[in-house]
């Protein structure tokens, strides 16, 4: 009989406390917040760090120059996705996660001790690219594996709130990326910046990185994962499985995510250069201003995430894709007239940001709480990984070069609104298509159309 207890209790399922969720939260959020530090780095002194790598002639030259290096870094991802998704699936998601968290902000730190170009020519240019591509590997295990940790360990009826807390990571982490730069800009001046002062930012990842290492690294895997282990239904070829059977989903959520993609880093990446090049505006006051946009998107985001717990996932992707649809020509029509003789009218160019923001931040709140509900548990961290980085690689880290590039060659200022445009109306037919998942059980999910009901027969406190 204390055989039969003892068995029963290594069959019982693993029921986290709400101590072990904030934590599981904490430890998603932190990776993501690490990820998009980076980006936030390099998207705000892209002509620093074209000219200290690449020898860039001016700073419109120095800002492709980084923008390029960014889409070539964003290539590697999906391969990172292949190989570290499944990863997850076979091994466990806190195992991949740990050893994402340590590459992605190791990569960022190695930077900071780089050599110029100036200091060993073409090779500088080289060793940058190739930590890029670390980065950009690991980075393919990140946000797919931290959005199915989340996802998997959150109760069901407040997946929307607990998963825009990802999000909030992703928001927080690109505020603090663009603040160090701006900060350390200002205190050591444009000179020094040039010189050393770039090197700050990038160092900073390194302390990051150990916090969250070992907020992951205290965590156990998911009760979601832990049951199908349990059960022996960790599927033996995830790569296999998730292609062969549930290609159409991947291809669904490619479509999904490409407006997501897009207004992120036309954005966030884009809007800096923007108010340089084409408003005119110098110092760091393009920098506070995109600072300001992303402190009002981070007081948004959770209350959104929560509202999709009561009314649902799809009205708030059918909100976002509509605003895409139809305001960014208003609103980049509003910015550039803000500019005038005497300066910037300051409520034109608010209201023109307002509009692509909102419709922004009505798509991140809810990403990560609808995309994990689109693959079952046995292939969910690596055909999220791979479906969300092949559409990454192709228009996120692409969108401001070929935006730059575009209006460089045209002189036609509209070519943002022209590309978000353009990403929603694709991303509509896969919204469309979307089932509502808000408040569906994990385990019940079959695919991107279909799960076995609202209130399985296996629910259980750990995710209902």
């Amino acid at each position: 009989m204390a055989e039969d207890a003892a068995g029963a209790a290594e069959r019982a399922p693993y029921v986290p406390s709400n101590t072990d969720v904030r934590k599981a939260v904490a430890g998603s959020a932190m990776g993501n917040c690490i990820e998009w530090y980076d980006f936030g780095v390099f998207g705000f002194m892209p002509a620093i760090l074209g000219q200290v790598f690449f020898n860039a002639g001016s700073t419109a030259e120095g800002a492709l120059a980084t923008f390029a290096l960014l889409a070539v870094t964003f290539v590697i991802r999906p391969f990172g996705s292949f190989i570290l998704g499944p990863l997850g699936d076979k091994l466990g998601r806190q195992k991949v996660l740990a050893m994402t968290i340590i590459l992605m902000s190791g990569s960022t730190f190695a930077i900071g001790l780089l050599p110029t170009f100036n200091e060993i020519g073409m090779v500088a240019a080289v060793l940058v690219i190739g930590l890029r591509a670390l980065q950009g590997f690991s980075a393919g295990g990140e946000y797919g594996g931290a959005a199915t940790f989340l996802a998997e360990y959150a109760p069901d009826k407040k997946r929307g709130f607990l998963g825009s807390w990802l999000e909030f990571g992703t928001l927080t982490g690109f505020f603090l990326g663009a603040s160090t730069v701006t900060v350390t800009t200002m205190l050591v001046g444009d000179a020094a910046m040039h010189s050393w002062g770039w090197r700050i930012p990038f160092l900073i990842a390194g302390p990051l990185g150990l916090v969250g290492f070992y907020l992951r690294n205290k965590l156990e895997d998911t009760p979601v994962f832990q049951e199908i282990e349990q059960q022996h239904k960790v599927a033996k070829s995830p790569l296999k499985e998730l292609i062969t059977k549930h290609w159409k989903s991947i291809l669904h959520l490619i479509g999904l995510v490409i407006m997501l993609n897009v207004g992120d880093w036309i954005m966030l990446a884009y809007v800096e250069t923007y108010l340089k090049d084409v408003l005119g505006m110098t110092g760091n006051t393009p920098l506070l201003i995109v600072m300001g946009v992303i402190l009002a998107m981070l007081v948004l985001i959770v209350p959104l995430g929560a509202l999709s717990d009561r009314i649902g996932r799809k009205p708030i992707l059918m909100a976002s894709c509509a605003g895409f649809l139809i305001l960014p020509i208003p609103a980049f029509t509003l910015m550039e007239n803000s500019k005038t003789a005497s300066g910037v009218n300051v409520l034109m160019l608010a209201g023109g940001l307002a509009m692509i923001g909102l419709c922004l931040v009505l798509f991140l709140s809810i990403v990560a709480s609808t995309l994990p509900a689109m693959f079952p548990t046995q292939v969910r961290y690596g055909a999220f990984s791979i479906g969300y980085n092949v559409s990454t690689a192709a228009f996120a880290g692409t969108a401001p070069y070929i935006v730059g590039s575009l209006v460089d060659a045209t002189g036609n200022t509209l070519w943002p609104a022209f590309y978000l445009m353009g990403a929603a109306a694709i991303a509509t037919i896969p919204v469309l298509l979307l089932p509502e998942t808000n408040g569906v059980a994990l385990r019940d999910i079959v695919s991107s159309r279909m799960f076995v009901g609202k209130t399985g027969p296996s629910a259980s406190p750990a995710t209902g």
